[in-house]
Formats: structure tokens, sequence, C-alpha cells
């Protein structure tokens, strides 16, 4: 099915192969898994780097991942603080619906991994700058 608007048949088309990509890496075949995780950890990750980070970043992502990371953000809320792994799995696991399944540590590889592969490398690298050790160990 088509929209008849490239702009929009282009970026759910990328939003399939984000999707398609975290799959694999998950090694799940449930598409709604994969955005669940997509979901969270873009949120978590939009409310860790503040602001002006987290608009630099959204620009980089398709049309449609720009919306669904915007989805529910508060821009005069401060940035959250977490500097350790486990506080930053906590907050992607408070992104997930109630008794989810989903390992918070295996989304967030696996959004990163796919974040790696699909934007440019040195906006990215930007991105993992504003971060604490712990968490920029999560982008390898």
């Amino acid at each position: 099915m088509t929209t008849g608007l490239a702009v929009f048949d282009t970026t759910v088309q990328e939003t399939n192969l984000w999707l398609k990509a975290i799959m694999e890496s998950l090694r799940t075949d449930d598409r709604h898994l994969a955005y669940l995780a997509l979901r969270a950890t873009l949120h978590a990750l939009r409310d860790r780097l503040g602001p002006e980070h987290a608009v630099q970043l959204a620009a980089q992502l398709p049309m449609l991942l720009r919306g669904l990371y915007y989805e529910g953000w508060r821009l005069a809320a401060a940035p959250t603080r977490e500097r350790t792994r486990t506080d930053f799995f906590e907050h992607i696991r408070s992104e997930l619906p109630r008794g989810s399944a989903i390992d918070p540590n295996l989304a967030a590889r696996a959004v990163f991994g796919v974040m790696w592969q699909k934007l440019d490398v040195g906006d990215v690298g930007k991105v993992i700058e504003f971060l604490p050790p712990e968490l920029k160990e999560l982008w390898r």
C-alpha cells in the first residue's frame, strides 16, 4: 500500500527497515516488540540528552521516527541524570508497557546499533559525546 506521496512512502519504508534491523538484533519476528523497544529507547535517550542535543538528534531521524521520538516530550523538563546503565535501563523499562518481556539492555543495544548503521556517524558521535562513560559503552 502506498500513500501517493513520496515523502510519506519513503519514511514508512525507512521506518520498516529500522524495525526489521531491530527485529534481527533482538532475534524476534515480532514487529510490535521491535517498535516498543525502539520507542522506549529513543525516549530514554531523548530525555537524557537535554533539549539542544535532543533536537539535533531528532533532525537526523526519518520523519516518521522523528514523530515517535517527540511523542510526549516536555521541552521544559530538565534532562534526566542517569549516569549508570542500570538507571538508563530502568528509564527504558518505565517507557515499556507494564509486564513487557523486553530486556532494556538488549533493546538499547539493538536500537543504538541501528542508529549507528542508519545515521551519519559524525552526528551519532556528537550524541555519544554528551553521555556519561557507562552509557557510551552501550554504543559498542
